[in-house]
């Protein structure tokens, strides 16, 4: 699991539980997330390959919105936690750890610079930018539902470890 230990490390502390640190999430909500960000990404790049250009490009904006809400309003406040909070959480056991939200959160803003990047570039008339853009953040996605690997949380405690962040 690359989400609790990773963010254990670059807090030095337990997910939540430094001073000034935000309260822990339960880990299984941003799997959750990506796997709903998964299936959309690749109906943004079916459509792109099928020739729906318009409904693809749409598809991927109303993601890149999405992206920017976990980013600003953060992981708990995200659209996909809620479902996962309301319909997913109350069947399953409490969680063994919580996790700290601020590389989920950080991830949330790498894929919207991602897709943002294939929304403007469609805009501007760039053929490919929309496939590509889905395709770069499915991989993305789909790393982070499937094998529990967050490419954006690495690239926070990258950039925690380089002293590019800060810690809290």
């Amino acid at each position: 699991m690359s989400h609790p230990e990773s963010a254990e490390a670059a807090t030095g502390a337990g997910a939540g539980t430094s001073a000034g640190a935000p309260a822990g999430i339960d880990p299984r909500a941003p799997r959750f997330a990506a796997a709903i960000t998964t299936v959309l990404l690749l109906v943004v790049v079916v459509l792109s390959v099928a020739g729906a250009s318009v409904a693809a490009w749409a598809l991927l904006a109303v993601l890149s919105a999405i992206f920017l809400w976990g980013a600003v309003a953060g992981v708990k406040r995200h659209p996909f936690g809620a479902i996962y909070r309301a319909w997913v959480r109350p069947r399953l056991a409490p969680p063994t750890e919580l996790e700290d939200p601020r590389p989920p959160t950080f991830a949330q803003l790498v894929g919207f610079i991602v897709t943002i990047a294939g929304v403007v570039l469609g805009l501007l008339g760039f053929e490919y930018a929309v496939a590509i853009a889905a395709g770069v953040a499915f991989i993305a996605a789909f790393l982070n539902a499937v094998f529990d690997y967050c490419l954006g949380c690495q690239i926070y405690l990258l950039l925690v470890r380089a002293r590019l962040v800060q810690r809290a």
